[in-house]
Parts: C-alpha cells; structure tokens; sequence
C-alpha cells in the first residue's frame, strides 16, 4: 500500500503534467506533513520553486494546480475532502476522513500493517556495537549497540536482508603484551586448566601495558608473540583463543540482557585479506611510499597542519592496522556478501576516517556509489550530569553491565513507591524489563548526533517521552480489549473502522503516517524520528481514549478495532526500537 504522500505526489505530478505539458512527472515536488492542524493534514511548499522552471508567481502555479489536481481514487471515491492556498503558494490538503478509514481498514487487515515488502530485498551490512577484546564493554558502546540494532530491526521489518556484524577488536600488539603477561603471571589460564573471567583479564591487560611500556625484555617477547600469532603458531592461536573466549562470555551476557543479535567478524577475520588488498592497491597504482609506510593520499583530506593526510595501509615496519582492516572489510564486503548498502554506526570521531575509507573504495574500483550506498552513522557521547563524559564516581569509564544492573534497580525502586499489586517476581521482571527499555529509549530519542546528558530518575519517569509513558499507553489499549473481551477476528468479520470524531481523525491519520515515518528513518537513520512518532501516537490516543467512550458506545466496535491498530502500530514500533511491551502495569 502506498504512503499517503506516495498518494499525493502522484496526483500532484499528474496535474503538472495537465497543466504544463513542458514539465514532466518526474519533475521535483515536496508533500510534508503539516505541523498545524489549522493547515490541514499535508502541505505542498514546491511552487516556488516551479516559478523558476514556469516564470509565472507562485500562487498562480497553484490556483491552476488546485484546480487540476483530481480529488478522487479510480475508483471515484474521495481522498481529498479541500485544498486551499495559502501565503505567496503554500498548498494545504485536508483528507477526506472516508479516505483516513479505509487507509486503517487496510492496516487492520494486513500482518504488515499496509508497508508494502520489495520484490527485491537489498542486502544491508550494518556494522556495530564492535567491543574490544579484554577490554569491558562501557558506555561509550551503548550508543553504537542501540543505534545499530535498531536500524537492523527496522530494515528487517521492511523486508530486506540483514547482516548484523560485530568488528570485534580481536587483533594486534595488545595481544602479544597479553599473552606474554599471562604465560608468566597465569599460565594455568592459557593451558585452559583454570577459568577466569573478564575482570581479571582487564587487570592483566592493564599490567602488561605497563611492562610493555617500562621493560625492553618484556616489550621485545610481547612483539615475538605477535609474529608467532600473526604466523599462525599453534600455541598462540590457542592461547589468543581462550582470551577471546573470556571476553564473548562477558559480551554476550549484555547482549542476552539488551536482547541484542550480533554475528562476530572482528579483525581478526579480515587478517587473511591484507596483504592482497595491499597487493591489490598497489597494482592499481594507489600506494604512495612516505617515511617507508604505504599510503594513499586522497585529495581534499589534510591533517591540523595543511599538509595531505594520509590513509596508511601498511607502516614502515611491515604491519598493518586499523585503516588497512577497513579497506580489506570494505572490499570483501561488497565483493563477497554483494552488499547493496553498507552502514557504519560509530562514534563521531571517526567519520573523517570514514569518509577516507570510502573514497579510497571507490578510487580502487571496490565501491561503485551508483551501485552501492555506504552511511556513516555518527552518535555524540553520553554525558553525566556535570556535562562532562559520563564516568563513575571514581573518574573510570562506566561499565555497561554496571549501568543496566542499576537502570533496573532504579526502576524496581519506582515499582516499590507506586505500590504496584504484584507479586515480587512479577515486579522483578517488569523492572528489568522498564529499566531495559528506559535505557534504549532515552539514547534513541534523542537525535544521534548530538551529546545527551544521562540521567536514571529522567528517562524512568513515567511522564513525557519516555519509554515508560509509552509501555503506559500500551498497557491502556490492551486493557481496554481485555475489559470489553471481544474477538478482534470475528469483529473484523462485521464491522470496520469510522473516523468521524476530531480525535477519531486526528488518531486515525497519525496511524496511517506509520509507514512515512519508516521510510523517513530509512532514508536519513535517524531512530529519534521514530521515537517522536510514537511519543504523538500516544499522546493522540490519549486524548482519543478522553474524547471518545468505547465501551458501551453506539460506536464500541469500530472503537475497539481502532484500539485494535493503535496496539498494533504501537507494539511493531516499539519493537524496532527494541523495546518490549507489557500487557499489565
């Protein structure tokens, strides 16, 4: 089913055409909602720009393209109830409110809610989350986990094919310091005859950078170690495995908790590739030798000096690191998953980085952009409350774990105040379940690319646009349905939706916008769009659930299956935030 502005632009386009025989139907036009409801359900702001194709006034080119513009489907049913012009050539469009009813009915009536699936299914490579490994994971990963997996659950949910991938930080010098400290100060660790955990592979991790730092010793077995491992020496790999698996233990317990899906391919993954990328890049003539490592220099891109900055693929010692891994993922990317679109959600740091990567992509032949879309999703940090980067009391990075351990404590404490009649097990679930959501719901609403400040008593409130004022509103539909206790399926059978009332319509035409607001978070990845449309989704319910009785109205059922969409437009988009719903409260 088309969107509603896919609707409007057509007959829109097919006006132009009638009028202005010269302009084609591919001619540019903006259909966007309206922000007052004075103005009507949708605005066309496009004829001042038509004025420089037509040379005639904007509010000329309107009068004639309200007057052309067909008000009715094929069918002779009416979708337009009035347009009116506005200013020097605004368009307002109101909808006709039988037009609203039967653009529900049909989400009703569809498992899919009217978001039509393509025939062909791109296929997305989103990358994110990406730990290190013996590092803990802290709060600066928190956005790129959240982020990713929403966009990964709204691309999902609109039909394409998803690879979710973890670049782990799993390769490199820290693992020669690592391994060495460890054979000396926990051997039985290595030999995999005592187990151990991420806390202390942390304390060795920071030890051995000490070594590394003050002992020439220490410093040149490290760098042995680092050859054996790289050459595939048995005893290393062994030992490089176990201390991976320590880690994915710790990681993995997070992404249970945040019910995050994630498929590990960190750099170590991509080690067999670099050499021939290099190889590769060379051939054609890229590599530039400077100071004895290989670069390629890309026009445009200068360091704090002015002078040309470098993307290094290979150091003067031989080694490779991290821009020559993404040159290597970037490739096998394309060429062996046939990746249509490729997103990176990282923090905003790297997007120079990024764009470099990019460019030379597509300079080596790797990316053809007409072909392939590649996005950098940045995110700002998260803030404490001085405004400075959220960090625990003792000046360390927050742990993650630490973090969601005390969202839900904080959220069982609310439980507890408002006197909730549930048993302790019931309130237990429901706070890890409100903390959970609380956490999500608080970094995704607010615009990625900007600082947020974090804060547990603000994004558990239960009012305004929170995560719990949202689990509120849901709780409300579904209590409603289970009062009246009336089969949705045999109601469908009778009888269908009528928006009539103010509120009828006002709720009516946000639940058909649904599918807008998706193709919009698609286009520009941003989950707060999303946010912001459910926040409205309940406010509009609300002030329906105040306006309109449902039951025992002469209008319970058409009532009640609008309650029926309104849970189930609620829940889908909830559910691509990856948040979880709650039928009692």
């Amino acid at each position: 089913m088309d969107t509603i502005v896919d609707i409007l632009l057509k007959k829109f386009h097919r006006a132009i055409v009638d009028v202005y025989p010269q302009l084609s139907e591919e001619t540019a036009l903006e259909i966007v909602q309206s922000t007052q409801e004075k103005f009507g359900h949708y605005q066309c702001n496009s004829t001042m720009k038509l004025t420089k194709l037509l040379g005639q006034p904007p509010r000329a080119i309107a009068e004639k393209l309200v007057a052309a513009i067909d008000k009715n489907d094929d069918q002779g049913r009416a979708v337009i109830a009035s347009l009116s012009i506005a200013g020097p050539g605004f368009i307002n469009i109101t909808l006709d409110h039988h037009f609203l009813s039967r653009h529900v009915n049909h989400m009703l009536g569809d498992p899919h809610l009217g978001i039509e699936l393509p025939a062909t299914p791109q296929r997305i490579v989103i990358d994110f989350s990406s730990p290190n490994t013996a590092k803990e994971m802290h709060v600066g990963h928190l956005r790129s986990t959240i982020i990713g997996d929403c966009l990964a659950r709204l691309f999902e949910f609109l039909g394409h094919d998803v690879l979710r991938l973890n670049h782990i930080g799993d390769w490199g010098t820290a693992f020669g310091m690592l391994i060495t400290y460890m054979k000396q100060q926990a051997p039985q660790v290595l030999s995999g005859e005592q187990e151990t955990n991420l806390t202390h592979l942390v304390a060795w991790y920071k030890a051995s950078k000490q070594h590394f730092d003050n002992d020439p010793k220490f410093k040149k077995d490290s760098q042995l170690e680092v050859v054996a491992l790289q050459s595939g020496n048995q005893e290393a790999l062994k030992s490089w495995q176990i201390i991976c698996d320590i880690s994915r233990k710790a990681y993995q317990e997070i992404y249970d908790l945040l019910d995050i899906d994630l498929i590990e391919r960190g750099e170590s993954f991509y080690n067999p590739m670099l050499a021939d990328t290099v190889a590769d890049l060379e051939a054609k003539g890229l590599i530039t030798l400077s100071n004895g490592a290989k670069c390629i220099f890309i026009e445009g891109f200068q360091n704090r000096d002015g002078d040309p900055l470098p993307l290094m693929l290979q150091k003067s010692d031989g080694g490779y690191n991290y821009d020559t891994t993404d040159m290597a993922a970037i490739r096998q990317r394309i060429t062996d998953e046939k990746a249509d679109r490729i997103i990176y959600v990282t923090d905003a740091g790297q997007g120079q980085h990024f764009e470099m990567i990019f460019k030379a992509a597509e300079m080596a032949g790797y990316l053809d952009p007409k072909k392939v879309k590649v996005d950098h999703v940045p995110f700002g940090m998260v803030l404490g409350s001085d405004g400075k980067k959220f960090r625990t009391r003792s000046g360390d990075t927050e742990r993650l774990i630490d973090l969601i351990d005390t969202a839900i404590k904080e959220a069982d404490n609310i439980l507890k105040e408002r006197a909730i009649e549930i048993s302790a097990e019931e309130r237990k679930q429901l706070a890890k379940t409100l903390g959970i959501n609380a956490i999500k719901y608080a970094d995704l609403s607010c615009n990625r690319i900007s600082d947020y400040t974090f804060s547990y008593e603000r994004m558990l409130r239960f009012e305004g646009n929170t995560a719990a004022f949202l689990m509120y509103a849901f709780v409300r539909v579904a209590g409603i349905k289970r009062k009246i206790q009336a089969s949705i399926n045999l109601l469908l059978l009778n009888h269908s939706i009528h928006l009539e009332h103010p509120s009828e319509i006002a709720l009516g035409l946000h639940l058909a916008q649904f599918g807008e607001t998706l193709k919009s978070v698609d286009s520009y990845l941003l989950p707060n769009q999303l946010t912001e449309y459910l926040y409205l989704l309940a406010e509009k319910f609300n002030a329906f659930f105040r306006d309109c009785r449902v039951e025992g109205s002469l209008e319970q059922n058409p009532r009640l299956l609008l309650c029926e969409v309104t849970a189930r437009v609620m829940k889908q988009g909830m559910e691509i935030l990856g948040l979880h719903t709650i039928d009692r409260m």
